[in-house]
């Protein structure tokens, strides 16, 4: 049963990755960003929510996010596993994740961090052409991420759950490595 959380900075290709990976592992591919779009669209008690933090140009708050991967992940399709993107984002979070992993009986997750060194991430996203990736920007969304993210490296890493995985490759190889190293 293979349960795997992605880690990396912004451009280090976590959702390019695990989309690829969680189709050849036949199983669901459970992005945040996806859980809250489609809940709001739905209009489930928590999507409608989420809406109202959403139209006011809040952040959505963490208790919010959190039951809305509790929800997915009580669905029959994560039964035989799934790769998460985007959440865990912080240290509180993981420890929430590990509570419900351990209350829900799927534990055995791994976590795999795409490593990509900064400049090389800035170039990426500088290279998408996206009218919000300034240089400027991209910068400051690493330093919230080495702030808020990174710590979660040392976290999953004291308790032997982290795979790393050099990033800064072709994303073939990027692939090629990710399915070594979960299978080993």
């Amino acid at each position: 049963m293979t349960r795997l959380i992605f880690l990396g900075p912004p451009g280090a290709g976590k959702g390019t990755q695990s989309q690829k990976l969680a189709e050849h592992l036949q199983i669901p591919h459970i992005s945040t960003g996806d859980i809250l779009r489609q809940a709001m669209k739905d209009q489930t008690p928590l999507g409608v929510k989420a809406q109202s933090y959403v139209d006011s140009g809040e952040l959505v708050p963490d208790q919010l996010v959190q039951e809305l991967v509790q929800e997915r992940l009580e669905q029959s399709d994560a039964e035989s596993g799934w790769i998460l993107d985007g959440f865990p984002r912080k240290v509180t979070q993981a420890a929430f994740l590990a509570e419900l992993l351990e209350t829900t009986n799927q534990g055995g997750e791994k976590v795999v961090n795409l490593d990509v060194p900064d400049d090389v991430v800035v170039a990426r996203l500088l290279a998408r052409g996206r009218k919000d990736d300034s240089e400027e920007v991209i910068r400051r969304r690493l330093e919230v991420y080495r702030s808020e993210t990174a710590p979660l490296i040392d976290y999953y890493g004291d308790r032997q759950k982290l795979l790393t995985v050099n990033g800064n490759q072709s994303p073939e190889e990027v692939t090629t490595a990710l399915q070594k190293v979960i299978a080993s």
